[in-house]
């Protein structure tokens, strides 16, 4: 047997012991990210802790808890806080959420997160869809022994972010009247901020840079889930702005995209019925 399917299926009894709720959609919610969990028709509520051997957000703007419940008549498992590599969580406990919500029954893992801005027409507060990533900085979830009950040993990665969900996104920002820029992102392990040289090397090949989110979408695409993803650009990366980058300016940029944010989510997953 795998140690870390069994620890995933352990996570899944104990869940299943609470609640028989069975999601269509999986949603993960960035730094400052959060309240959009306020928007959702809540059937039940599990606190990380209370579920054994999972791992707990120990970040500020973190929540850390499973919401279970409807987006419209859409029923949704909501992630109120990711946990991440820097967190000293080893790469296998940081997707774990990611399996888990796999295995209690979600088909698409909607991806959200904070990120610097790489690309100079972007702005803060800006909302990116994700189109492909770079993840060759991150530890890669799926080294070590394969886990056959969830994918292939050497799953393609020619498409993470399905084309149908990208369209479905893309008209709908533009319905709403969401001026939604497109592009690469690449996950660094941090948690220091990048260097103004390493912003200058990765912005030949990437338009927003974070801490999470590529290692969860290898993941679910090796699991067999659809995948989109939606960046907040919540500050210009290193040597691209005079002023210091800091957590606080996260979440405030995140505050002032919240309400296009939640329109542009919702309106997604109502058609995702």
């Amino acid at each position: 047997m795998n140690e870390i399917y069994d620890k995933v299926k352990s996570c899944y009894d104990s869940v299943r012991a609470k609640t028989d709720f069975v999601p269509k959609v999986s949603l993960v919610l960035g730094s400052g990210l959060g309240n959009y969990a306020d928007s959702i028709r809540i059937e039940t509520e599990i606190d990380y802790k209370d579920i054994k051997g999972f791992p707990v957000s120990t970040v500020p703007g973190h929540e850390g808890k499973f919401i279970f419940g409807y987006v419209g008549e859409v029923p949704v498992v909501c992630m109120k806080g990711r946990v991440h590599y820097y967190e000293g969580y080893p790469v296998s406990d940081v997707v774990l959420p990611t399996r888990l919500m796999k295995l209690l029954g979600a088909e698409i893992l909607f991806l959200t997160n904070a990120s610097g801005g790489m690309n100079k027409s972007f702005r803060a507060g800006d909302l990116m869809m994700l189109t492909d990533h770079i993840g060759i900085f991150a530890p890669n979830p799926l080294i070590g022994p394969n886990i056959d009950e969830l994918g292939t040993r050497f799953p393609d990665m020619t498409n993470v972010y399905d084309k149908d969900l990208q369209d479905i996104i893309r008209n709908t920002a533009k319905a709403d009247g969401i001026d939604l820029k497109e592009g690469v992102y690449v996950q660094l392990t941090g948690p220091c901020y990048e260097s103004p040289a390493e912003i200058k090397m990765l912005s030949n090949f990437a338009d927003a840079v974070g801490m999470s989110t590529v290692v969860e979408a290898i993941a679910a695409n090796h699991a067999g889930m659809k995948i989109c993803g939606i960046s907040c650009i919540c500050n210009l990366a290193a040597g691209m702005n005079p002023t210091p980058l800091s957590h606080k300016e996260v979440q405030e940029a995140a505050d002032m995209a919240a309400e296009k944010f939640t329109r542009l989510v919702t309106d997604v997953i109502l058609k995702f019925a």
